[in-house]
């Protein structure tokens, strides 16, 4: 007999974020011992997080169920998509790189205790984890499963993307009455013209109110935009600190399995450090949402020890080297927005470099009476000529340069950040090699004493 709990929409990271809470407090609730309830959630995030990657949307539905005398949780996880082409390769191997296509397939197998996967290229691809459950999860009723489905819909936590879509409505409503408005002030404006002189003062509070609506629609447009790059910039910038995590993580979890406690010990700082790195994020962008662009606090900044330390924060290859301005200066201003540049620009030389060794990024700076010139200069395979007046629009570089580990977001960031500030960014490639470089205020340059 099976009982479904609950059903999920997969549509973003959020969702993803959402399937893995609820696959925790399920299996705590069914008496699940913590270690199954972290694989069982786990191997669920991972197989959702494949349908945001690969498809962009599909669904999740949870059940209770009893077979052959035993009780399990099970999760059925499904998307509309093409199916998944190579699945026979991925499900003989047993060996994946960390963050390849098919490792989450394969983790999740590893991590449940029933797996059962089926894709089609018309009916889209259907993935099935099952864990088995202790003796007291026979017996619960329905009725303590439907109470358990009504405290679910009344959660009352709040995400910062449940917060965004909350406001995003109230401003669609807000645009709706001020379209109602907008057909009446016409009809009163019809009728102001055939009263004539009698009527101009009416005449002129009609005017005021289109002028009202009309600078009302162009803040709701700007706030709708602001609204939709906040939410693309939380799922761009926690990627990075989130899949440093996960890969100390599986070494954290082989010392262990290893015994090599030691090593084990000498991770942990390094775990604490993008914990930390990813609340620093997480606060900045939401000072950047909440405050307001011009309320996010100032600080004193050593670009001297920002860009090494957004350096030692990336995944750099033992080929790729950098050179570095010999006296980058001091800045008072937002951490966040230096950051994030620095992070895009010189992660993108990375992630786009094209053979195995001698890879070289070049970081340098001028100082101007009025704007500041920094550059970040690389020799990798340079960007066409053709698509580098797109680059900076969202994701329009996935469309001019794909690639399957890029979101199309980083130098969309870039150019919002830098025009905040009232600079420029542009690129320059001619063949091999680019050079992006971008302005910055010099009133915000600090003058060593």
């Amino acid at each position: 007999m099976q009982r479904t709990i609950l059903k999920i929409n997969i549509n973003n990271e959020l969702d993803v974020v959402l399937a893995y809470k609820r696959a925790m407090q399920l299996s705590e609730r069914l008496g699940m011992q913590q270690a199954n309830q972290t694989k069982f959630a786990t191997a669920v995030s991972e197989i959702c997080r494949n349908v945001v990657e690969h498809v962009g949307s599909g669904g999740i539905q949870f059940s209770m169920l009893d077979e052959v005398g035993v009780n399990y949780l099970e999760a059925l996880i499904t998307d509309r998509g093409r199916g998944i082409g190579n699945l026979p390769s991925i499900l003989a191997s047993h060996t994946f790189m960390s963050g390849s296509r098919g490792s989450g397939i394969s983790n999740s197998r590893k991590l449940v205790d029933v797996f059962d996967i089926q894709s089609d290229s018309e009916k889209g691809t259907r993935v099935m984890l099952r864990k088995k459950l202790p003796s007291l999860g026979a017996a619960v009723s329905k009725a303590v499963l439907d109470n358990w489905t009504t405290e679910f819909e009344e959660d009352a936590d709040i995400s910062p993307y449940a917060e965004i879509k909350k406001q995003n409505m109230q401003l669609l409503e807000v645009m709706e009455k001020l379209h109602l408005q907008n057909l009446e002030a016409e009809q009163q404006l019809l009728e102001i013209r055939r009263l004539n002189v009698q009527l101009q003062q009416s005449n002129q509070d009609i005017s005021q109110l289109l002028e009202d609506r009309d600078r009302k629609n162009r803040m709701l447009e700007e706030i709708n935009q602001n609204l939709d790059a906040f939410a693309h910039t939380v799922t761009h910038d926690l990627r990075a600190p989130l899949q440093n995590i996960d890969g100390i993580s599986t070494a954290l979890e082989a010392c262990i399995q290893t015994n090599h406690l030691d090593e084990a010990q000498v991770m942990l700082p390094m775990l604490r450090h993008q914990t930390q790195k990813m609340d620093r994020l997480i606060t900045g962008i939401l000072a950047y949402s909440l405050a307001g662009h011009q309320s996010i606090a100032k600080k004193v900044l050593d670009l001297q020890v920002l860009v090494p330390q957004v350096i030692s924060s990336l995944d750099v290859p033992p080929s790729i080297t950098f050179e570095l301005a010999d006296e980058l200066p001091i800045l008072y201003s937002q951490e966040i927005y230096l950051y994030q540049v620095f992070s895009n620009l010189i992660g993108n030389a990375i992630k786009y470099y094209d053979k195995p060794d001698q890879g070289l990024i070049r970081i340098s700076f001028e100082s101007g009476k009025e704007w500041l010139h920094f550059s970040v200069e690389d020799n990798g395979p340079g960007i066409p000529q053709e698509v580098q007046h797109q680059i900076f629009f969202m994701y329009e570089i996935g469309k001019a340069i794909p690639r399957a580990d890029s979101s199309g977001l980083g130098l969309s960031i870039i150019r919002k950040i830098i025009e905040e500030k009232g600079g420029k960014v542009w690129v320059e490639s001619s063949g091999r090699g680019s050079r992006f470089s971008f302005t910055w205020p010099a009133q915000e340059l600090v003058n060593e004493v």
